[in-house]
């Protein structure tokens, strides 16, 4: 099957496989985001080496995955009794293999599973790259991990035997919307874009979660059979996602769920304050890890002054799609296995939509500069909060752009045309002067709407500057 999207990871896996140097590649990102997929479908055939650690193994599950890994590459000698004579045997293997001017292989997936306790894992495949692997100019070394702090802490920002032996990192985000529309054909499902946008609502942008998708439903069948039917494959995926990704899931999920109660979003200090202070010593590397498996987005603030706050003042938001339908529609249980087909067109429901869109537009920052014509022009896009209390102002998203222009964007969801209305035209008036005021700024200001299906010109729609569609975030 082709690889659908992922043209700058193949472009530049294509680059390392060709550099005549031992490479040692690490893939991260969050579980299910398509990371072995990739691996196996670029080099289908072309691996020397390929073992997967067991997720919530044991030692001897690890070891027993191992050694049958071994055996495959034709190894029949007795078990290993530690992880440096498992790496022994595996040079042995290589050395067989390894021909001069041809790319060997190895693929460790999984990596952070085989670190059981006092293994002495880490430090043994260690002393495997520097002894052995940098020897042979041959060696392509590509390790993944769904468990990103761990991945980050021990291999990438190592201060141990493999400080600065990673020679490339490379992080696997979600699809965004046009990839998952080419996923979805690949599959033979052909629905419209709203339907693609709904259910990336949903879903985001993550591969597997696509793939259980039964090309006979609807979008709207697909969330009942996905979520609240008999046997629904996700129902109880959201606290195997944590599981899968931190030691200890509860801080995280404290903070998500903190999060999820604050949409619009949160300070580190207004954060810290709710958090148990056993906790707060921790809570930046909480937040940078949520940050890095794409849970949450940070997002710098500035000042009345119009000077960039430090990162303690940024606000800190729900970025995953996932995560805010699981908070909102499976966080108390029902009995109702179609409860989507039979709540569809509540206020719930709708309301959601509109917070999910608002998400799905922050992840398509780029899309919606190419709509807007400025995508080589420099630009910095911050969110903005009003520091007058009684105010409450707040935009979502501000682009401010080298050219001396701002663009102060509004993201609607709407089924069909977008109408502005009189109260909505003045909030966005009065928003638009606090930010002039506060933010001191003598650029001109384009108010900028994105919304599905564009603007209705009626009485208000005039005072829109620039409007992105739907369209343009499948670009």
């Amino acid at each position: 099957m082709e690889i659908v999207g992922r043209k700058h990871e193949i472009s530049m896996m294509e680059q390392f496989h060709q550099s005549g140097r031992p490479e040692f590649i690490a893939l991260y990102g969050r579980r299910r985001v398509g990371k072995t997929y990739l691996v196996e479908q670029l080099y289908r055939n072309r691996l020397h080496f390929s073992v997967t650690g067991v997720i919530e193994g044991k030692r001897k599950d690890q070891e027993t995955v191992f050694m049958n890994a071994l055996k495959r590459t034709g190894y029949a000698g007795p078990t290993f009794k530690s992880w440096y004579e498992a790496f022994e045997i595996l040079k042995g293997i290589l050395d067989g293999k390894i021909r001069q001017g041809e790319r060997c292989v190895l693929f460790i997936d999984e990596l952070p599973c085989f670190d059981t306790i006092r293994a002495g894992f880490v430090k043994a495949f260690g002393d495997f790259w520097n002894d052995w692997c940098l020897k042979h100019p041959e060696v392509m070394l590509i390790v993944c991990g769904s468990a990103t702090t761990w991945m980050i802490k021990n291999i990438i920002d190592s201060h141990g035997g493999l400080h600065n032996r990673i020679t490339h990192e490379m992080h696997i985000h979600p699809f965004t919307l046009g990839e998952t529309e080419q996923y979805l054909l690949s599959k033979g499902i052909e629905w419209d874009r709203l339907s693609i946008v709904q259910i990336y609502s949903v879903l985001g942008g993550i591969p597997y979660y696509l793939s259980l998708i039964d090309k006979n439903d609807s979008a709207t069948l697909a969330v009942d059979h996905l979520f609240f039917g008999r046997d629904a494959e996700l129902k109880n995926e959201y606290a195997r996602l944590f599981n899968s990704l931190f030691k200890t899931p509860e801080p995280y999920m404290q903070i998500v769920g903190m999060l999820c109660k604050n949409r619009r979003g949160m300070t580190r200090d207004e954060i810290s304050s709710k958090m148990p202070g056993k906790d707060n010593g921790h809570l930046s590397g909480y937040l940078d890890n949520l940050v890095e498996c794409d849970f949450l987005r940070l997002y710098y603030v500035k000042d009345s002054k119009g000077k960039k706050l430090k990162k303690t003042g940024g606000i800190y938001q729900i970025a995953d799609s996932f995560t805010i339908f699981h908070d909102t529609f499976l966080s108390s249980p029902t009995t109702d296995r179609h409860f989507w087909s039979n709540h569809l067109g509540s206020s719930k429901i709708n309301n959601w939509y509109g917070l999910a869109f608002e998400r799905i537009c922050m992840y398509h920052i780029e899309q919606i500069k190419q709509a807007l014509g400025i995508s080589s022009i420099s630009t910095e896009y911050y969110s903005w909060r009003s520091r007058q209390m009684e105010s409450g102002a707040q935009i979502d998203m501000v682009i401010e752009r080298a050219d001396r222009i701002i663009n102060v964007c509004e993201m609607k969801y709407s089924e069909a045309e977008y109408s502005i209305q009189k109260d909505e035209d003045m909030k966005l008036r009065n928003r638009v002067s606090a930010f002039r005021e506060e933010s001191g700024t003598k650029y001109p200001i384009h108010k900028t709407i994105v919304t599905t299906f564009g603007l209705k010109r009626n009485a208000y729609s005039t005072a829109i500057n620039e409007v992105v569609t739907m369209d343009d975030l499948f670009k």
